[in-house]
């Protein structure tokens, strides 16, 4: 049996199909628990998509599930050495997890790009061809998975 999509996995992947960046799609799914809404909360994720503006670097969707998940838990006292531990080592614990599941975190690697791939100044156009070859909505859908798991494990 197919497992059913959690609510935030479902939001995720329609943002991302309506052309939102991979960040942006991962963050606004979480709008109802962050209190960020829709438009703030694209606007705030806009930058992280393509692994940091189409650098290729951190992917989008775990740079959109990491702004989330600090929305939600993050730290806010500068002096509070043990709050900023116990959040980097949640969110360093979903980056781990994600990196198991696809074999990375780095949106090059994902695409397979190679090393030396330059700054991509050209969105490649959203068709299905586009959607087939790439792992991004995977990626989008298994980072809100991840973060909601994590969140019923802390409820």
């Amino acid at each position: 049996a197919k497992r059913k999509m959690t609510f935030h996995e479902e939001k995720a992947e329609k943002f991302f199909l309506d052309g939102y960046n991979c960040a942006q799609a991962v963050f606004m799914a979480y709008s109802d628990l962050t209190g960020i809404d829709e438009k703030a909360s694209a606007k705030l994720s806009s930058s992280m998509g393509g692994g940091l503006a189409r650098l290729r670097e951190v992917c989008g969707a775990v740079s959109g599930m990491a702004l989330a998940a600090g929305a939600v838990y993050g730290y806010n006292n500068p002096q509070d050495a043990h709050a900023k531990k116990e959040h980097y080592e949640f969110v360093s614990s979903l980056c781990f997890k994600f990196k198991e599941e696809m074999g990375s975190y780095i949106c090059k690697e994902l695409l397979s790009l190679p090393e030396d791939t330059p700054y991509c100044a050209k969105a490649e156009e959203r068709t299905q061809a586009f959607y087939k070859k790439r792992p991004c909505v995977e990626c989008v859908k298994y980072a809100a998975r991840l973060l909601d798991e994590a969140i019923a494990e802390k409820k």
